[in-house]
């Protein structure tokens, strides 16, 4: 059974612009087109569903900045550099485009010492090497020792492509890729508390 991009969201319940989003970054296979429809299977849309939640039980900082990415486009500025998350770049060419200059609070994005990075709510690369950072005249923060640890290229299956030389980075990479990581944020950035309360 085929679905619309429309049917497809409202089985996720998520907004069609959403999960557009994934289709635009390249992470849903076997898709098809019925005129200017893209169709999208039902069995995709039940995996996408399915998706466990990230588990943050095992992180020792009390929260973890999250990156709020968009699908990838050229950032308008003179140098034409990529900004955003695509399933189809190189994990060098994904690393530059992802961790660019962001207003957050560096401390704390260090202090989780793991920056997972969300497309429409599902974890789609991870970040480590977080623990030196920058600030420009504009006030934002860029961490150029950053490290891919890790991205998907399948959201469905999922796909993932462990990429950090140390075994304890590509580890922590994988307990992340592929599962639904909910944040809500005015910015880039989000900060998600990794310990629930009880009360």
């Amino acid at each position: 059974m085929l679905l619309t991009t429309g049917q497809a969201a409202e089985e996720l319940g998520c907004a069609v612009t959403t999960f557009r989003r994934l289709i635009h970054a390249g992470l849903l296979p076997d898709l098809s087109t019925r005129g200017v429809r893209v169709m999208v299977p039902l069995e995709t849309v039940q995996k996408l569903r399915d998706r466990p939640a990230a588990h943050l039980g095992h992180i020792r900082a009390e929260e973890i900045a999250v990156l709020r990415a968009d699908v990838a486009k050229q950032n308008g500025q003179a140098d034409q550099a990529l900004t955003g998350f695509a399933a189809t770049l190189p994990p060098a060419t994904l690393l530059k485009a992802l961790h660019g200059w962001w207003r957050c609070d560096a401390a704390s994005v260090a202090a989780g010492g793991v920056l997972p990075v969300t497309l429409s709510g599902y974890v789609v690369a991870v970040l480590t090497g977080l623990d030196r950072w920058e600030r420009d005249d504009r006030g934002r923060h860029g961490f150029p020792h950053a490290v891919l640890a890790g991205h998907v290229t399948d959201l469905v299956r999922p796909v993932k492509h462990l990429t950090a030389p140390r075994p304890a980075d590509r580890k922590l990479a994988d307990t992340f890729l592929g599962t639904r990581l909910a944040s809500h944020s005015g910015g880039t950035i989000a900060y998600v508390a990794t310990k629930t309360t009880a009360g």
